[in-house]
Parts: C-alpha cells; sequence; structure tokens
C-alpha cells in the first residue's frame, strides 16, 4: 500500500478509537464534565496529562526549531521541562487540597472576589485561545500533506473529532481519549528516532545516538559533521547559540513559569481521588513527558543533517531539480517549501546565505523525517497519526479549559448563580461548541508557526496566572485588590509588547529585531517581565489595602499544611 493509503488508514482507526471512548465514558453530569467524576487512577491520568503537556508543540514543532536554531533551541526543552517539575512540586498538591475545578474557582475563592474570577476567566480564555492556534495550525499542517486534503478542510475535519469528543465526554472523554492518544503519538515518534538512530550511529537509543560517531565513519561525531555543514552553508555552528544571555533566561524563565500557569494541565490534577495520587500522577508523568522530551533534540540533529544531504548531495553543489527527493515535491505541494532558482542552474540549493534558494517550514522536519530518510511507509503513516493526536489531545483539554470558564466560573458562579446543573452542563456543551469554531478560525488563520505562537501563550500564562496563584498559595495575606491588579498589569503588559512587535492582529509597530526589543529581551521572553511587573503591582497595591481576611488566611493555611485536612 502506498503512503496516503496506509495513511488514510492509520488515522481512521485512530479516530475511530477516539470516537468509541469519547461514547464509552460520556459525562452525565457537571463534575463528570469537568473532572472526570475525581476517580481517574494515577497511572491513567499521568498518561492523560503527558498527552495533554506535549501538544503540536511539543510533537510537531519543538525538534523543527531545534532542528533549525540548534543551541537556542534548547530554551523550549528547559523552559518546558523546568516548567512541569515546578507545577507537580509547587503547585498541584496544593490547589488539589483546595478541591475547585478550575484555575478561575481557586482564584476567585482565594482572594474572596468575583472580579477576581473574572479577571482570571478573560485571562484564562485569552490563554488558552492563544494556545489553541498553535493545536490547530498543527492538525492542518497534518492533513494537508498526508491526506492531501486543503489545510481549511482538514482543520475543518479535526474540529469535528475534537467536536465530537470534547462536548460529549467532557472531562471523562477527553481523560480516556487522552490516553489513548498518548500510547499513539509516542509510538509514533519513538519509531522514526530509532530507526533514524540505528541507520545513522548505529545506536539503537536515539539520546545515545546523537551524541555518538557516524555509522559509516567512525572518525567523525554526528554533532562535528553537522557543525561541519552549517558553518560550510553559512549558518551558525549548531552547537553554538547566538540569542544574549538574558533573552535566553527571560525565555526560558517565561516558558518555565508560564507552563506552571497553564490552567489545561493544572485542571488535570482535580481528576484524581486523593491528594496522595496527585502527586503518583505528576510522577507519572513526568517519566511519559521524560521520553519525548529526551529525544528531540536527537530527531531534531538527524533530521537537519539528512536534510542538508538530500538537497545539496554530499558535495554540496546542490541536487539537479530534476532529481530532487520526492519529500521535495510532496511538501511543495503545500506551499510549505518553496524553491527559487536565483542562478538558473537547475540546481536545488540550501544555505543560510545569500546562496539559499530553499524556504523550508520549520513545523514540517518531525512529519517530514521518516521520508528524507525513505523509512517504510507505515512509519510515514505513523507519523501523521502521531501529529494528529498531539494536536487534538491538547486542543480538546484547551477547549474545556474555555468551557468551564464559561459555563461554571462565568456563569454559575458569577452571573447565573441559581441555574440547575443540567443547565450548566448544557451552557457548558455550548461553550465547547463556540470555542471550536472560533479555535478552527485561528487554525485557519494562524498568527505564525506552531511553537511561537505555543510561546506567546506560555508568556501570557506567566504574566497573568502564575503570580496570582504561587502568592494565593504561599502569601497568606495577599489581597484581592494586589492580585486583581497584578494580573490586569501583567497580562495588558505582556499583550502589548507581542503585540507592538509581532502583530498577530495588525501590522507590527517596530521592527522584531534585538536593538528595538526591552533590554534586549525577545517577545518570547517577555512574559517574565510581564510576571515580575504582575509581582511589583500586586505587592505595592498589598501595601496599601486591608490584607486578606483572616478566614482566608486560616484557608490558605489548611492547603499548605496536610495534617490540617484530609487528603
Amino acid at each position: 500500500m502506498d503512503v496516503q493509503v496506509l495513511t488514510f488508514l492509520i488515522v481512521g482507526i485512530t479516530f475511530a478509537l477516539y470516537i468509541g471512548i469519547a461514547i464509552w465514558a460520556r459525562a452525565a453530569s457537571t463534575q463528570e464534565f469537568y473532572v472526570a467524576g475525581g476517580h481517574v487512577p494515577p497511572l491513567a491520568n499521568g498518561m492523560a496529562t503527558a498527552a495533554d503537556w506535549m501538544s503540536a508543540a511539543s510533537f510537531i514543532s519543538m525538534a523543527g526549531l531545534i532542528s533549525f536554531i540548534g543551541y537556542d533551541g534548547s530554551v523550549y526543552l528547559m523552559g518546558w521541562t523546568g516548567g512541569y517539575v515546578l507545577l507537580a512540586l509547587c503547585l498541584a498538591p496544593y490547589l488539589r487540597k483546595f478541591g475547585k475545578f478550575t484555575v478561575p474557582d481557586f482564584i476567585g475563592d482565594r482572594y474572596y472576589s468575583q472580579t477576581a474570577r473574572t479577571v482570571a476567566v478573560i485571562c484564562a480564555i485569552f490563554v488558552s485561545f492563544t494556545y489553541v492556534a498553535g493545536q490547530m495550525r498543527g492538525v492542518g499542517v497534518v492533513f494537508s500533506r498526508f491526506l492531501e486534503v486543503d489545510i481549511t478542510l482538514g482543520i475543518i475535519i479535526g474540529m469535528g473529532i475534537v467536536f465530537f469528543y470534547a462536548v460529549l465526554g467532557g472531562m471523562k472523554g477527553i481523560t480516556y481519549t487522552q490516553v489513548a492518544q498518548y500510547c499513539v503519538l509516542i509510538f509514533a515518534f519513538m519509531v522514526p528516532a530509532i530507526f533514524l538512530s540505528l541507520m545513522m550511529t548505529g545506536s539503537p537509543i536515539p539520546q545515545i545516538g546523537m551524541g555518538s560517531t557516524m555509522a559509516d565513519d567512525p572518525s567523525v561525531y554526528l554533532l562535528d559533521k553537522l557543525d561541519g555543514l552549517s558553518e560550510s552553508l553559512g549558518f551558525n555552528a549548531y552547537t553554538e547559540g547566538k540569542k544574549s544571555t538574558i533573552d535566553m533566561f527571560c525565555i526560558t524563565a517565561a516558558l518555565m513559569v508560564g507552563t506552571a500557569g497553564l490552567p489545561h494541565v493544572i485542571v488535570r490534577f482535580f481528576t484524581v481521588p486523593k491528594v496522595r495520587d496527585a502527586r503518583k500522577s505528576a510522577g507519572w508523568a513526568l517519566i511519559f513527558i521524560a521520553i519525548l522530551y529526551t529525544t528531540a533534540p536527537a530527531i531534531a540533529v538527524f533530521a537537519r543533517v539528512n536534510m542538508i544531504d538530500t538537497i545539496n548531495g554530499p558535495e554540496a553543489q546542490g541536487v539537479a531539480a530534476t532529481e530532487a527527493p520526492g519529500w521535495i515535491d510532496s511538501w511543495e505541494a503545500t506551499g510549505l517549501v518553496t524553491w527559487e532558482d536565483k542562478n538558473q542552474d537547475g540546481r536545488l540549493f540550501y544555505s543560510g546565505d545569500e546562496r539559499n534558494e530553499m524556504t523550508i517550514d520549520r513545523d514540517i522536519m518531525v512529519l517530514a523525517t521518516p521520508e528524507i530518510a525513505r523509512l517504510p511507509a507505515w512509519v510515514i503513516a505513523l507519523i501523521a497519526a502521531g501529529g494528529l493526536a498531539a494536536a487534538l489531545s491538547t486542543a480538546a483539554g484547551l477547549l474545556l479549559v474555555i468551557s468551564t470558564s464559561v459555563s461554571h466560573d462565568l456563569l454559575k458562579r458569577n452571573l447565573m448563580p441559581n441555574i440547575s446543573e443540567k443547565q450548566e452542563l448544557l451552557f457548558a456543551r455550548i461553550a465547547a461548541a463556540v470555542a471550536i469554531c472560533v479555535a478552527g478560525y485561528l487554525g485557519i488563520h494562524p498568527p505564525g508557526f506552531v511553537a511561537e505562537v505555543v510561546a506567546f501563550a506560555f508568556g501570557l500564562a506567566a504574566a497573568s496566572f502564575f503570580p496570582a496563584i504561587i502568592m494565593g498559595i504561599f502569601f497568606k495575606s495577599m489581597n484581592r485588590e494586589g492580585a486583581i491588579a497584578g494580573m490586569i498589569c501583567g497580562l495588558l503588559f505582556t499583550t502589548i509588547y507581542i503585540l507592538v512587535f509581532k502583530g498577530i492582529v495588525m501590522e507590527p509597530l517596530l521592527p522584531n529585531t534585538p536593538e528595538y526589543w526591552l533590554l534586549g529581551i525577545s517577545p518570547e521572553g517577555i512574559g517574565t517581565v510581564g510576571m515580575v511587573i504582575n509581582v511589583i503591582v500586586a505587592i505595592s497595591v498589598w501595601k496599601v489595602t486591608p490584607p486578606a481576611p483572616p478566614e482566608v488566611q486560616k484557608l490558605v493555611e489548611s492547603i499548605r499544611y496536610p495534617q490540617q485536612i484530609k487528603a
């Protein structure tokens, strides 16, 4: 069977599996819709958390970023993995003890304010829609290449699948669907990595293969070969970075604390029966996440070497256009790879200077790697199923956050407190349906490549949610006035900065170059400054306003000290 038939077959089987699970795990109550009834076993919850975590940015775009920018791409590895550890150790157990459904629920009750709840709802929706845009973009990329349909149609198909199991099953359906999606995505990611490691270095372990010598030339290390190729073609050495230290620090910090403030990941710790189970599921999730995150740098190196060799040839003269490898023709049809014959010699050439004739979208690297390396057709089809699983699992989690923020936090806990549970569940499903339509529009008209958009979402979460949550747990006298002012100022500053340099919904007002950035900090890292502004504003306002009431301070103490409450 050819690649397209195999892709339809494998993707069709996985979609049928997701739909079957959604029907089996249909939510019958608001508690099942919001937190899966709180009865998910730690192992399953850890797997679902990993699938929720490892979005299209992790599966599709992270290795592509590292492949293109080398050492500088390490900020994504450090930030996202460090952020999960921060979340698991400093936030998850305490939020689970608090026992609320959502982050806005925690902020509203902790800061004894409907205004704080409303601001948190706005932040949750804003961050989630920014993040989900990247996921739907990933869905479109996969569909456009492997199923050979228009990106718009591909996104609509993805919307339909997510609509079915998110609206029907809520958190209960999403959780067990994400367990299946984790199995699909991790298998799809590891199989090509093992194949490539064996082919290029002789090692079956990709993490070891990346630092090994070439199988066809044991005197040359793989990374040394890539450094030499990069420098000879006008790129920076792969193992050396060009970002400033302050920008590297700020991007890593923004990703790290933004990760710890992402509402769709935090809510996963409310789906287990006990606080002890939340800790166990955090540990399992870290193991499951580490499998992919330690493999991504290896995939990046293998893909980069293979890509350069197949385009430029072993003598770096460029292959004749009539002999171009099949993967170039396949991806040119999607518009994500283009060739301009600048010197009219009829040959392809890829470089980092004026000689370059190839434009390659970095989001295709993981998806195209099996084709570049001429791996079996079933591996190519498998990678498509894995990319869709990664994008759809996170998109579903984000859409549920938007749905619960509207139905539970905005309506039930604020505007319409007297609605019945049945009405609340109906509003939740309506909100999820509307959110899916908006997410689809953002996927059709994406504001950037996948990992870049996701980085902005993390920056916004860092500047808004994280300080309010961490101070809510560890700063018992922090009051509502300080928290509200901090969230608003942090979110506004970060949003305006991103809009000024990246545009997204308008033309950029200033060139996106280091000489124009504040202190040399890029838009991807500005969330760190927004977080600092949030904290400074919150503490300043707290000092001139009454502290939190005594009963709230006692509540905070009960969250932090386990012997005072039941697990």
